[in-house]
């Protein structure tokens, strides 16, 4: 509990005082030319808030917990990458920063090392079902870079990828007991809620890829921590769900020359069919809840 309330009460501090920053210096979103017409008054938003998470580890540390380099490492060289695309977002004053090849090397490049770390150490699937090295280390990068960009286009809508994350961690701490992987999701729990003060509708901040990549990088972190590695599917449900929207998409228009939805990534669609933002956003909170129950039962029914 002290753990939780020094992350959250510092990271909300930390946060207001960013946002009051980035106001000083007149660095805000810029909205992308492609995206819903309804977001552009959200141009002007300070953006980069995530530039404040990878601090909650601090509290952490001071209070005694510092064996956690295998859960700490992914998410700052995750952070890493998505820290570079908003910087060069500022410098352009543009809603577009690293290219997708440019973006996907540097992921692979920077996820390679903490794959390679923990591989190392043994990785199981599910308990009692271990995988080799020559298996870890290729499924752990792509679940790496596909969970960096599950959450990252999942950050469309205000609240909605914080709330998620929160509701994640939550999930993890049954399976983290007696764990240095339970202050981790105590820690990234404290600051999604820190940043979901200041990111709810209407939205105050906004996270940035920065953001998104390192809480993206906690939960895999996490699902590796937990001795299994499957657990990643139900903590990022929601997260793959959106980016699934995405592939489809890309795939329909590129084969058969149509959409399936209005826009992607699937929230958007909701948006141009009339929901209000705030009732998607909670009503995918509830798909998420929902849908990290189904995926665990699932996993401990077939195993």
């Amino acid at each position: 509990m002290i753990l939780f309330l020094l992350v959250f009460l510092s990271q909300g501090l930390l946060q207001e005082l960013w946002i009051r920053f980035m106001r000083t210096l007149k660095i805000r979103q810029v909205a992308k030319d492609y995206g819903p017409e309804g977001h552009q008054v959200k141009a002007g938003t300070p953006s980069m808030g995530g530039v404040i998470f990878p601090l909650c580890v601090v509290p952490m540390y001071l209070l005694g917990y510092r064996e956690a380099l295998n859960l700490t490492a992914l998410p700052a060289l995750a952070a890493a990458v998505g820290f570079v695309d908003d910087y060069l977002k500022v410098i352009r004053r543009s809603g577009d920063g690293l290219s997708s090849l440019q973006k996907l090397f540097l992921q692979v490049a920077l996820s390679l090392p903490w794959c390679l770390m923990v591989s190392r150490g043994g990785l199981n699937l599910m308990p009692g079902i271990p995988l080799s090295p020559a298996l870890a280390v290729p499924l752990l990068i792509f679940l790496s870079v596909g969970i960096q960009n599950a959450v990252n286009v999942t950050d469309g809508l205000d609240g909605l990828a914080a709330g998620a994350v929160a509701i994640s961690m939550l999930g993890f701490l049954p399976f983290l007991s007696r764990s240095i992987g339970m202050p981790f999701a105590v820690s990234l729990f404290g600051a999604a809620l820190a940043f979901l003060w200041h990111n709810g509708h209407p939205a105050r901040v906004f996270m940035g890829d920065g953001g998104a990549h390192f809480l993206a990088g906690g939960i895999l972190a996490l699902a590796v921590s937990t001795s299994c590695l499957l657990l990643v599917l139900p903590m990022g449900f929601l997260f793959g769900v959106e980016i699934t929207s995405v592939a489809i998409q890309i795939v329909a228009i590129r084969r058969f020359g149509r959409r399936v939805f209005r826009m992607s990534p699937l929230h958007h669609h909701f948006e141009l069919i009339g929901w209000p933002e705030t009732r998607i956003v909670t009503r995918f909170w509830l798909v998420h809840v929902v849908g990290m129950g189904i995926l665990i039962s699932i996993i401990y029914w077939i195993f």
